[in-house]
């Protein structure tokens, strides 16, 4: 099935195993509260269990170096699309709203990116993310 839009999950190559798994499952959430179009219906299993539901289109996660991500993050704020970020001050932080501090305290440039989430027409999302690898 084709999609006319793409969400892509962006993680830098060098964090550690967990740390890649955290910052994608709190970007993808980003994607999916900022477009709820996106979520699909709850599943049930023939024994009757409800279960959640998810996205209805494939999540791409890709990895790059930091300068790789910065560059592709560049991209995506000079075009308007639609991204989430994560920044190495929030794995010190321990709710919510300290997180949104850490963000709020560097300028665009200056951010020690460890990863962006973006969605938006798939055209767009491609060129914003071109030169960077899909995750292994």
């Amino acid at each position: 099935m084709r999609f006319d839009t793409k969400i892509g999950i962006v993680v830098r190559d060098d964090l550690a195993a967990w740390q890649r798994l955290n910052v994608t499952a709190f970007l993808a959430s980003a994607v999916a509260g900022r477009f709820p179009d996106v979520i699909g219906e709850p599943y049930e299993d023939a024994s009757g269990n409800a279960y959640l539901a998810m996205f209805r289109q494939p999540v791409l996660v890709y990895e790059g170096d930091a300068d790789a991500i910065k560059r592709s993050h560049a991209r995506a704020v000079a075009r308007g699309m639609d991204t989430a970020v994560y920044i190495e001050d929030m794995f010190k932080t321990g709710h919510d709203e300290a997180n949104r501090e850490t963000v709020r305290a560097v300028t665009a440039e200056e951010m020690p990116l460890v990863g962006f989430g973006v969605h938006g027409p798939k055209n767009g999302v491609d060129k914003v993310l071109k030169g960077l690898r899909l995750h292994p």
